[in-house]
């Protein structure tokens, strides 16, 4: 009797797993597939009542990762670890392009809030419209964002969710 019972579990296990993996990837709306990578905005512009991001993609590293690839990339027997505990690899300069989301989530680190570059100050995760991300990133302002890194999560072809990384 007890074999038959764990037979049964075993089989009703091994069919469950199975069919996860077949519904896997098929496309089912409440899984789609969420991507997060780092990028630098080369630019944004509207097209077909949405704002398109014009963005390179980078890799990101930070504490011991950071000084291994600063001394794979740089090689120099004079400094051993990456400045400031962060490491931008960009291997591939291609651009890509992709909508933001009209509902996207924007956080910034620090940009200027006034007109005066000079009383630009931190205020870590403070949320702002895309409206507002996109005006001041297309503006001639001197503290000039297109220098900061941002995470951006792609969910469904475009961006949902802007991080802008603080640099110090």
């Amino acid at each position: 009797m007890k074999k038959a019972i764990l037979s049964a579990a075993l089989a009703i296990a091994c069919l469950l797993t199975l069919g996860l993996a077949v519904d896997n990837g098929k496309g089912n709306a409440s899984s789609s597939p969420i991507n997060q990578t780092t990028v630098y905005m080369d630019h944004i512009m509207k097209q077909n009542n949405a704002f398109v991001v014009t963005y390179d993609e980078i890799q990101w590293y930070e504490g011991e990762e950071a000084n291994v690839q600063f001394r794979q990339h740089e090689q120099d027997a004079e400094m051993t670890d990456a400045p400031d505990g962060y490491y931008i690899v960009n291997d591939d300069p291609q651009l890509h392009d992709l909508p933001i989301a009209a509902d996207a989530e924007v956080f910034m680190q620090i940009y200027n809030r006034t007109g005066n570059a000079a009383e630009a100050d931190i205020q870590w995760n403070e949320p702002i419209t895309v409206d507002k991300f996109v005006s001041i990133m297309n503006s001639d302002d001197p503290f000039q964002l297109k220098n900061f890194p941002y995470h951006v999560t792609i969910k469904d072809g475009e961006i949902v969710k802007i991080v802008q990384q603080y640099i110090p």
